[in-house]
């Protein structure tokens, strides 16, 4: 299952020809050296974070696809991986797959793995999250303190 926040952005690389253009013969090339940026092959990211990742390919006739793996496991196609804010289920290892196909009847299918990206999503700091729990119990002692306050107050001048 997807990670919450996921989107894809669908793409396949072609190369478009002018309207009336001869179109011009170009020999096939098998996809090599997908590659995934940003790099570098480890990635630290902060919970909340946005993280985007982009697959490419050095060579390859078009069209070219592109699958995401996460840990393995196919995740999304598309060039174009955008992950949203990212939690610790987004930590894990991602690739990328690009894919063309050659030949006349495009029966040659032809594959290219990305080096693996590691991704490791740190959770918030825990200073952060004690500070914002210290805060509530605070204003809750003070909304307490206002309310006893209040009610002696009326206590006392009904008492006169």
């Amino acid at each position: 299952m997807p990670p919450s926040g996921l989107r894809v952005i669908p793409t396949i690389a072609s190369h478009p020809t002018s309207p009336g253009a001869n179109p011009v013969s170009v020999p096939a090339v098998p996809v090599a050296n997908a590659t995934i940026t940003p790099g570098p092959l480890s990635h630290q990211v902060r919970a909340g974070d946005p993280v985007t990742l982009h697959c490419s390919v050095q060579v390859g006739s078009a069209p070219v696809t592109f699958t995401w793996l996460h840990d393995g496991k196919e995740l999304a196609q598309g060039s174009v991986l955008e992950l949203g804010d990212v939690d610790v289920g987004h930590t894990g290892t991602y690739q990328c797959v690009a894919t063309n196909q050659l030949g006349q009847d495009r029966h040659r299918v032809f594959r290219a793995l990305s080096p693996e990206l590691v991704l490791e999503v740190i959770p918030g700091s825990p200073w952060v999250t004690a500070v914002a729990v210290n805060v509530g119990r605070t204003l809750l002692f003070l909304v307490l303190l206002l309310a006893v306050i209040g009610g002696c107050h009326c206590w006392h001048h009904r008492g006169q």
